[in-house]
């Protein structure tokens, strides 16, 4: 998936978790091969290419169920979380490689292609159908979340339920180590994500995301773009910030984060009710970092000597 991931488990002995940890990994490796948007042979962009009007194409469980779920979302977020901005970031990574802005008219072409309305889902036949052509989907705001999940049932099925799955950020947690409580997870500072956390959760049998543009943005012309894009706009956001979601499982964790780097204070709260979840979100302005959380947020707080 483009980044490293990191399984942390206790097994009853070397075989037993050797076998899960191959296991765990061909499933991950499985799932990139269906929802990558830079391989142009996996499913999703097969699907994209040899979807249209009129011609729905059959797809597998592990895509129909993460479509479903992103189209749900951005229907509760009025648009705000869309997975057929794909066609947008792919101008932006271009814009980030070459240092210049998209051109308006570029982005007005890519902007009539976004809208999770145009995906249409029928679930008896398992079939989805784009209905605007050329359309392209990314699902790098959601992904990382479901492979998680999934990676947590496999070693689940081996037997194993202590376990601690970080996908580069994106963590789904089990059953805490022997004779611990909970695992504990840190939240680097919004300016210097390699800096020491600032912050510590007790984490089980849950799920933690954050999303935010420290490491990933480009400068033009003194303004710093985000690689989140406004699905509304076609434009990277130009405020930093750091978004921490807790969820009961990844999928949730990973597209939330996404997601309340773009709604207002309202949306957040109902957003985060809807889904169960708890969030942390520091936004960097002219007058320093303010941060914003959710009311439960402070129960998963670790509290260090």
């Amino acid at each position: 998936m483009g980044v490293p991931w990191q399984l942390t488990f206790y097994a009853k002995n070397n075989e037993m978790a050797i076998e899960a940890a191959e296991t765990t990994f061909a499933r991950v490796k499985k799932l990139d091969q269906i929802m990558s948007d830079f391989d142009p042979d996996s499913e999703l962009n097969q699907m994209c290419s040899n979807s249209r009007p009129g011609k729905p194409i059959r797809i597998s469980d592990d895509l129909f169920r993460v479509l479903q779920f992103s189209i749900l979302l951005s229907r509760r977020t009025h648009g705000d979380f869309d997975i057929t901005v794909g066609g947008i970031t792919d101008l932006w990574r271009r814009a980030w490689r070459k240092q210049t802005l998209p051109t308006e008219e570029d982005i007005r072409a890519k902007l009539q292609k976004v809208g999770s309305e145009k995906i249409r889902l029928n679930r008896t036949n398992r079939t989805v159908e784009l209905l605007e052509p050329e359309m392209q989907l990314d699902l790098g705001a959601i992904a990382k979340g479901y492979a998680a999940d999934e990676a947590m049932k496999v070693l689940k099925k081996n037997g194993i339920s202590r376990a601690l799955i970080d996908a580069s950020g994106d963590i789904v947690a089990g059953d805490p180590p022997p004779g611990k409580k909970a695992w504990v997870i840190g939240i680097a500072p919004l300016k210097n994500p390699k800096a020491e956390p600032t912050e510590y959760l007790n984490i089980v049998n849950a799920s933690v995301a954050t999303s935010g543009d420290a490491n990933r943005y480009v400068e033009i012309d003194g303004v710093r773009y985000s690689h989140i894009v406004n699905p509304h706009t076609g434009i990277g956001l130009t405020t930093s910030s750091s978004v921490t979601v807790i969820a009961q499982d990844g999928i949730t964790a990973d597209a939330l984060a996404s997601a309340l780097s773009l709604v207002d204070n309202c949306s957040r709260t109902k957003l985060l009710k809807q889904y169960r979840s708890a969030a942390f979100i520091a936004i960097g302005t002219e007058n320093g970092i303010q941060t914003w959380e959710s009311n439960c947020f402070k129960y998963y707080r670790r509290k260090l000597p």
